[in-house]
This record gives structure tokens, C-alpha cells and sequence, in this order.
């Protein structure tokens, strides 16, 4: 028997968190995860144009850790799965890249590949993502180390689309 993809269980416009909670499709928790899930998708698109090998082995590790944080965002009272070492891994990914790339010194028009282009819109939904996750958070219990985490996506966002433009 073919398994079905859809359930009719938000028919209604109620959603299970991934800790069982019922919660409104509405609602800013299930916004914030689903801007999280738009990064995932953007950053797939990305990875699929870049031309450089680590940029894809790069963005295909943090497309796995968006997953943990989705998880984190849909849990309630559970311990996060993205902590400071997640954070700090980024930290350290961009300077690696960065020291590949001359200083910067000008403001840079998105669009010199098509990679770079994904990149830079996958930059601009990561900071939507993460103004939705403050929002949550002056309601809602959120995980601090999440929010740090999609700070600094944002920043590696930036850098990967700078070295698909400029690293030959």
C-alpha cells in the first residue's frame, strides 16, 4: 500500500510541533521554523549553481544543521540541538574563507553568478529568519545559541557569495 504525503490534520489550520503540541499554522513558532525551512531551500538552490567544491561541501553541512535547528525552533522545553559549537563553527568557516579574499572596500551588487545570486538571497531570508526568531523570543522561550546561529549565517551567507564572485 502506497504510503500518502498528506495528512488532512491541518485542515484546520492547527500544526504539531515536533514535540506534539497542537499550535496554530498562524502562529510566529511555526512562521519562524518555515522561514528556517525557506533558508534550507534557498541554500539547496545555491549549492546546485556555485562552482566551487567547498562551497557546496560548505552549504550542504549547514543545509544538515538548518534541520537541527528547525527542530529546536518546533520543540518546546528540550534541550537545543544548535549550541555555541555550531556557532562558533561558523565563526570559524568564515574566517577561513575570508582570508582567501582581499579586503573589502566597496558595496557589492548581487547577481555576478548565478550561485553568488542564491547565496545573497539565501543571506536575506537567513536575516528575516532571524528577526522572526526575536520576535519570537519576546514571547516565546527560544534557544539564544539559534539566534546567534542564523547571526552569523547571514555573515557566512555574505562571505560564500564574495568567494563564488571573486575566487577564481
Amino acid at each position: 500500500m502506497m504510503a500518502k504525503v498528506y495528512t488532512r490534520t491541518g485542515d484546520r489550520g492547527q500544526t504539531s510541533l515536533y514535540t506534539g503540541e497542537r499550535v496554530s499554522k498562524g502562529s510566529l513558532r511555526v512562521e519562524t521554523y518555515g522561514t528556517i525551512d525557506e533558508v534550507d531551500s534557498v541554500l539547496g538552490s545555491a549549492r546546485a549553481f556555485v562552482v566551487h567544491q567547498n562551497v557546496k561541501e560548505t552549504i550542504f553541512k549547514i543545509q544538515k544543521d538548518l534541520w537541527l535547528l528547525m527542530a529546536d525552533v518546533a520543540s518546546l522545553g528540550k534541550e537545543p540541538n544548535i549550541g555555541s559549537d555550531h556557532v562558533k563553527d561558523l565563526e570559524q568557516t568564515i574566517d577561513k574563507y575570508t582570508e582567501e579574499l582581499e579586503p573589502l572596500d566597496h558595496f557589492l551588487v548581487p547577481g555576478e553568478t548565478q550561485g553568488a545570486a542564491f547565496l545573497d538571497v539565501a543571506r536575506a531570508v537567513v536575516r528575516r529568519a532571524e528577526r522572526s526568531m526575536w520576535r519570537l523570543s519576546e514571547t516565546e522561550e527560544v534557544h539564544e545559541s539559534g539566534i546567534r546561529y542564523l547571526n552569523r549565517l547571514s555573515d557566512l551567507c555574505f562571505t560564500l557569495s564574495r568567494y563564488e564572485t571573486e575566487v577564481k
